[in-house]
C-alpha cells in the first residue's frame, strides 16, 4: 500500500514524534510505501507552553522519506499537501491536541474534494489524546469535526475509544494498545550491589522494620495532570531515605510552583530538580542514579516511560490512571496505587523504601519485545482499509524494524 503520515517528527521531539516515525518505520518494513508529512512549524508557541519544540539532535534514527514543508503560517499548504496525496491508499492524522484539527481538516477539503469516500484514499485518525489534559475552549468541536470528516479513528484504551465514539458515532473506532517507541536505546544497566547501599533506621516513622535510601525519578514534562504535587505531599509524610529527581520541562509557570512546594513541604534536601528537555544521550545517567521510576498520574492515556525504565531495569511505582499501569506487575516489577491519592502513595513509598525491596522488584524487570506490539498496532491499523494486502514480513513474529 501507498501509505502517508501526517505528523510531527524529527526536529520536533517528544513521544508524538517518535510514535510517527517508528510507526513510519515498521510500516515500510512491513513492505508498505510510506512517506511521512511533517512540520516546518508545526504550531505558535502559546499552544507548547513547555519550552522549545525542536531539538538538534534526534532521539533515534530519523525515517528517510520524511517532508517538511507544512507550516501553520500557511493555510494554503495544508490544502495543496492534501491535493499531492490523493493517491494515496491510507493517509494516517496523528492528533496530540484538538488545535490540530484545523490544519488536518483544510487537508481532508485537498485530500477528498467533493468525492465519496471510496473514491478516494482512505483516512484515519491515531487519536494520542481524543480530548486534551488541559481543555481549551471549542477542543471538543475541533475533535469532533475533524472523526466524522474522517471517518475512522485509532485510539490507545478503552476510555479514549468511548470519547472518541461519543464524538462521532458513526466513525469506525478500533482500540489498541500503544507499542514502544522509546529513544535511541542505551545498555541495560547492571543490577547495583545491595550490600554497598546503606540501610538507615528512623525513629519516626510507621513500622518496625527500617528503610532504605530510596532515589526515585520523576521524568518527563512537569504538567499538572501528572501528579507531582502529590507525589511530593507523599514524601513529606514518607520515609526521609526517599529522594527525588525531577527531569524535564516544566509547563507554564510549574517551575515556581513547584519549586514553592517543595520549600513549604520541607523537601528541599530530598528534592532536585533538574528542568528542561532531556535529551536521549543523558537519559542512561538518569536512570543509572534512580533505584525506581515513579509514575504519581492523576489521569492518563498512555505513556512509554515504564517500558523505558524496564529498558534500563528499574521498577516503577505507577498510579492506575489510563493504560498507564498496564505494562507493569504489582508486586512483581512495580508497585501499583490508586491515582490522586496521597495516603496510597505514601504507602507505595514505604513499601519501596523497605529493606531489599527495590532490589526484589527490579530482579524481575524485563525489557518489553517490541515486535508484537508493533504487530497488533500495524494489523489494527491496516483493518481500516479491508482491500489491502499485508507486507510480505507482515505476518512474521520476528519481525524487527531497521536500525533505530
Amino acid at each position: 500500500m501507498r501509505i502517508a503520515l501526517i505528523g510531527p517528527a524529527h526536529p520536533y521531539k517528544g513521544g508524538g514524534a517518535r510514535h510517527t516515525t517508528e510507526l513510519a518505520r515498521w510500516l515500510s518494513e512491513a513492505g508498505h510505501d510510506v512517506e511521512i508529512e511533517s512540520w516546518l512549524r508545526q504550531y505558535p508557541a502559546g499552544l507548547y507552553p513547555g519550552g522549545q519544540q525542536t531539538v538538534d539532535v534526534a532521539d533515534g534514527e530519523p525515517f528517510p522519506n520524511t517532508r517538511r514543508i507544512l507550516s501553520w503560517r500557511n493555510p494554503l499548504g495544508w490544502w495543496r499537501a492534501g491535493r499531492r496525496l490523493r493517491d494515496r491508499d491510507l493517509v494516517v492524522f496523528a492528533l496530540l491536541i484538538p488545535p490540530q484539527a484545523v490544519p488536518y481538516l483544510t487537508i481532508l477539503s485537498g485530500l477528498l474534494g467533493r468525492r465519496s469516500r471510496a473514491g478516494g484514499p482512505r483516512t484515519v485518525v491515531i487519536c494520542h489524546n481524543v480530548a486534551p489534559h488541559e481543555s481549551r475552549p471549542a477542543d471538543q468541536q475541533l475533535t469532533q469535526r475533524l472523526l466524522r470528516r474522517a471517518g475512522a479513528a485509532l485510539t490507545h484504551g478503552p476510555t479514549e475509544a468511548a470519547r472518541a465514539r461519543e464524538l462521532a458515532p458513526a466513525a469506525q473506532v478500533t482500540e489498541v494498545r500503544m507499542p514502544p517507541h522509546l529513544p535511541a536505546a542505551a545498555p541495560v544497566l547492571p543490577l547495583s550491589d545491595h550490600s554497598a547501599r546503606e540501610t538507615l533506621k528512623t525513629s519516626d516513622q510507621p513500622g518496625p522494620e527500617p528503610f532504605e535510601q530510596c532515589r526515585l525519578l520523576f521524568f518527563g514534562i512537569v504538567r499538572p495532570y501528572k501528579g507531582l504535587d502529590v507525589l511530593l505531599r507523599a514524601m513529606a509524610r514518607g520515609p526521609e531515605q526517599v529522594t527525588l529527581t525531577v527531569a524535564g520541562e516544566f509547563w507554564g509557570k510549574s517551575e515556581a510552583a513547584t519549586r514553592a512546594l517543595i520549600d513549604e513541604l520541607g523537601l528541599t534536601s530530598r528534592v532536585t530538580l533538574r528542568p528542561g528537555y532531556v535529551p536521549a544521550d543523558e537519559i542512561p545517567a538518569l536512570f543509572g542514579a534512580a533505584d525506581a521510576l515513579v509514575l504519581p498520574y492523576r489521569s492518563a492515556t498512555s505513556s512509554q516511560n515504564a517500558w523505558l525504565a524496564f529498558e534500563y531495569g528499574k521498577p516503577v511505582v505507577v498510579t492506575r490512571a489510563g493504560t498507564l499501569a498496564d505494562a507493569v506487575r504489582d508486586d512483581v516489577d512495580g508497585i501499583v496505587c490508586e491515582p490522586g491519592d496521597e495516603d496510597d502513595l505514601l504507602r507505595a513509598l514505604i513499601r519501596i523504601s523497605a529493606p531489599g525491596e527495590a532490589e526484589r522488584l527490579r530482579a524481575a524487570v524485563q525489557a518489553a519485545d517490541p515486535g508484537r506490539y508493533w504487530k497488533e498496532y500495524l494489523d489494527a491499523l491496516l483493518s481500516f482499509v479491508p482491500q489491502a494486502e499485508p507486507g510480505p514480513d507482515s505476518d512474521e513474529p520476528g519481525l524487527q524494524p531497521a536500525s533505530r
